[in-house]
């Protein structure tokens, strides 16, 4: 419940500080006090809209908080949760409006966006007024209210995982599909560059093999030259080998006189003929595999531009070639295979849409049935209102399949005619100022125990009525204050009397507040007496007559 409401420098009130008790509030006062600043007040400090208009005259800025007492599974918390807002000690909203327009939202101290503000807002309270379109009057929540009227979120929640298997669904076929086109109108050309890329059989790594035995037979006649040459050096009379074998001659034919000294010498000697006769035969094998062959650099020049104009025409490198190749093959294999995985998810799709309408058909079931009991329990609810000509209908139309969505198939709106005969309406174009708030107060009686909100407000409810009628308005606001907080802007002492807590807002001078003579509006709770005398007034007029206390005195005893 809305347990503190806390206000500065809004519009004519310049202070306030108001605690607030379970069960029926009532405000009353003369017409102009300010009542309806009150209600605007609470609805900026809950996400409504911001006017630096409403900052009062000679104020930088106006400040509204109000503060909530909430059992700990209301959904509210979820939400803060969430946002990673801390909320241990219940919920305080905070609105701070400056003159300027700029507005800032805080929970518990947090600074948040005026969209949580409003979100959290809606969760907590309601405010039903005239010319009021939140709650009951938007339609696009009419089905949320009947499936919690109908206790239908089991049902909801399987719609709802079905529906995700049926989006799922629908999307893997599209895009199966989608492929599947993109293939088909390219098969020719896959098949062609598939029989061209087998053809070639492109090697990873042949681009680079290729390219260096290109630039190794280009060179290899100058190669050969300077090889022939080097091999003439190592052998022959006067090579280097027959040199060292003289050498080794004339050093052991000494090597035994020597006493050692030549062993040394002799050993490399011997070395290095062994070396040079094993890179003289190195060289004779270069020779040979060094011999210009024309026709294989003409094959390793044509396969190398063929791998790479390959590469040119399907904008790829050479080394990607054995890659695409092996892609455009699966392309191809996926083309044949394509029918058959497309009669899969057809099938898929087909169980998938079968789920989903047994489940929503079986929610759209619960809910006409529910419709039924809403419409008989507001029927029920609008004769004591003198509402009893009046027609309240709760529309359950079902939408294609293809339509639907994840909440089921139904389109829900609460429809009502005034007159007899008169055709069915939404409830805010249909009603007149007085009607409509009868309306909501009829609806919310029968919804109050599925309603987030703790705390209702109306606003001059019994507008335009008043005997047996505003009795019976008082009479459902106090049955309906039995589950949650009501708070009630009336004229009428038949609700006035039934209250268990009363306020009354007036208009006075402040000394100390801006002008001496300037009007602010004052909130004070009323005591036994002084409540007796309040509705003593609005039973009299501006004259109080002992009648009308008497008067009073029999509503106030009537109530309790």
């Amino acid at each position: 419940m809305l347990s503190a409401l806390s206000i500065r420098d809004i519009v004519l009130i310049d202070k306030l500080d108001l605690s607030l008790d379970r069960g029926l509030c009532t405000l009353t006062g003369e017409t102009g006090a300010g009542k309806s600043i009150l209600l605007d007040a609470l609805g900026l400090a809950t996400g409504g809209r911001a006017d630096g208009g409403l900052v009062a005259q000679g104020a930088d800025k106006g400040s509204v908080t109000a503060v909530f007492d909430l059992d700990p599974k209301h959904p509210a918390f979820d939400l803060l949760a969430q946002n990673e807002i801390d909320a241990d000690e219940g919920i305080i909203l905070r609105r701070v409006q400056t003159k300027d327009g700029r507005t800032r939202a805080f929970v518990n101290d947090q600074l948040v966006s005026v969209g949580l503000l409003r979100s959290l807002g809606d969760l907590l309270i309601e405010i039903h007024g005239q010319h009021d379109e939140r709650g009951l009057l938007d339609e696009a929540g009419h089905r949320m209210l009947l499936d919690s009227f109908g206790a239908l979120e089991r049902p909801l929640g399987v719609v709802r995982e079905t529906w995700v298997g049926l989006t799922d669904a629908r999307t893997k076929l599209a895009n199966h599909r989608a492929a599947l086109a993109k293939a088909a109108a390219d098969q020719d050309f896959l098949i062609h560059a598939v029989a061209e890329l087998e053809e070639l059989s492109p090697i990873e790594g042949e681009e680079e093999d290729l390219a260096a035995e290109r630039t190794l037979m280009m060179h290899s006649e100058k190669i050969a030259d300077d090889v022939v040459e080097a091999e003439k050096a190592l052998s022959g009379d006067k090579g280097l080998e027959a040199r060292i074998n003289l050498a080794l001659r004339r050093l052991e034919r000494a090597q035994e006189q020597a006493s050692g000294r030549l062993d040394g010498v002799i050993a490399a000697l011997d070395r290095t003929l062994n070396e040079a006769a094993d890179a003289r035969a190195q060289l004779a094998d270069a020779v040979r595999t060094l011999e210009f062959d024309p026709n294989r650099l003409d094959g390793a020049e044509t396969r190398l531009f063929a791998l790479r104009a390959a590469a040119r025409k399907y904008d790829v490198s050479v080394e990607a070639l054995p890659q695409l190749a092996e892609n455009m093959r699966a392309e191809l294999d996926g083309i044949e295979a394509g029918e058959t995985r497309t009669a899969e998810l057809e099938a898929a799709l087909s169980n998938a849409e079968t789920a989903y309408a047994a489940a929503a058909g079986a929610l759209s079931d619960g809910r006409l049935k529910a419709a039924m009991r809403l419409d008989k329990s507001v029927a029920k609810e609008l004769i004591p209102l003198k509402l009893d000509k009046a027609t309240f209908h709760t529309q359950v139309m079902q939408v294609d399949l293809e339509n639907a969505g994840p909440d089921g198939i139904d389109k829900v709106a609460f429809l009502i005619s005034t007159n007899p005969g008169a055709p069915l309406g939404p409830l805010i174009k249909i009603a007149s100022g007085g009607e409509l708030s009868r309306f909501v107060l009829a609806l919310k009686v029968s919804l109050a125990s599925s309603s987030s909100a703790t705390t209702l407000i109306f606003d001059e409810v019994d507008a335009g009525v008043g005997g047996a009628v505003a009795e019976a308005v008082g009479t459902r606001l106090a049955e309906l204050a039995k589950s949650l907080q009501v708070l009630v802007v009336t004229h009428s002492p038949q609700v006035a009397a039934r209250a268990g807590k009363h306020f009354l807002i007036s208009k006075s001078t402040n000394g100390k507040a801006r002008k001496s003579d300037a009007l602010v509006t004052r909130v004070e709770p009323l005591d036994d007496g002084s409540r007796r005398e309040e509705i003593a007034r609005m039973l009299s007029g501006a004259t109080v007559t002992e009648e009308a206390r008497a008067a009073a005195d029999q509503l106030i005893e009537g109530t309790h």
